[in-house]
């Protein structure tokens, strides 16, 4: 009886864990190159199959029973997102795969939000975090628009930095053989947290363009709506089973 409601437990665990996901991809609906989050849920063997220490305590009848649910680490959607048209000369987007590289002077990072500004410095930096990280050239380093009044800034599809007749940069555009080592570091950036080579982007530039955040509303409100259902039979189902057994137990204490 207490094992039922242990499974109850993880499925309500499994699906809060959901809810929390899907509660993040509506609340970036709206925000440039965001890549929607889900969870893979799974089920979870009993202990005596699940943790090789357990197994000399195993108990053959109860190891065929389910161990409930859980969910591995949060899996990131890096498929397409749409293109909108801004007519902003700073402004980039991808098409295909690829990640723009931006830095602070202490950490790399990714990413595929491409609203670009200059700084007082005449830098190129990043516009979602307030100028913190600088767009970085296929080297590494900083891409610097000294005279602003030379002309109009313009991406090539190669990533071709142009002003006016003159290609000044070009925009350090990489890939990597495993994308699941990435992980968010806030402002549409990614971080790499393992040791996956970097690889050579295939993705295209398209200027004066962003790209859309991934997230379909009206998927993700159907999600929601199945989460909190889902949650909320589990939680019936805890009730029921102590219903159950309270009554078990007031009638076998008559019984004796």
């Amino acid at each position: 009886m207490t094992h039922g409601i242990w499974a109850s437990v993880t499925g309500m665990q499994v699906n809060e864990y959901r809810q929390a996901l899907t509660a993040n991809n509506m609340a970036n609906l709206d925000t440039v190159g965001f890549k929607r989050d889900f969870a893979i849920v799974r089920q979870r063997l009993n202990e005596g199959r699940e943790n090789p220490a357990a197994r000399p305590f195993a108990s053959s009848p109860f190891d065929q029973l389910s161990g409930g649910a859980s969910v591995r680490p949060t899996h990131t959607s890096f498929e397409q997102g749409a293109l909108e048209d801004t007519g902003r000369s700073l402004d980039a987007a991808l098409v295909g795969d690829g990640f723009f590289m931006v830095g602070d002077g202490n950490e790399v990072r990714y990413t595929r939000d491409g609203r670009f500004s200059r700084n007082a410095g005449g830098e190129l930096v990043l516009s979602a975090d307030g100028g913190r990280f600088k767009v970085l050239n296929t080297a590494g380093l900083p891409i610097r628009i000294d005279d602003p009044t030379l002309g109009k800034i313009e991406f090539g599809g190669d990533g071709s930095v142009m002003q006016g007749q003159e290609t000044i940069g070009k925009l350090g555009i990489v890939d990597f053989e495993n994308r699941a080592q990435l992980r968010k570091a806030g402002q549409s950036t990614f971080q790499m947290m393992g040791n996956s080579r970097r690889i050579a982007a295939t993705a295209a530039v398209q200027g004066g363009m962003v790209e859309a955040s991934t997230v379909d509303s009206i998927v993700a409100l159907t999600n929601m709506i199945e989460v909190s259902r889902a949650y909320e039979l589990n939680a019936r189902m805890i009730s029921l089973q102590d219903e159950t057994l309270a009554m078990a137990t007031t009638r076998i204490g008559r019984l004796g």
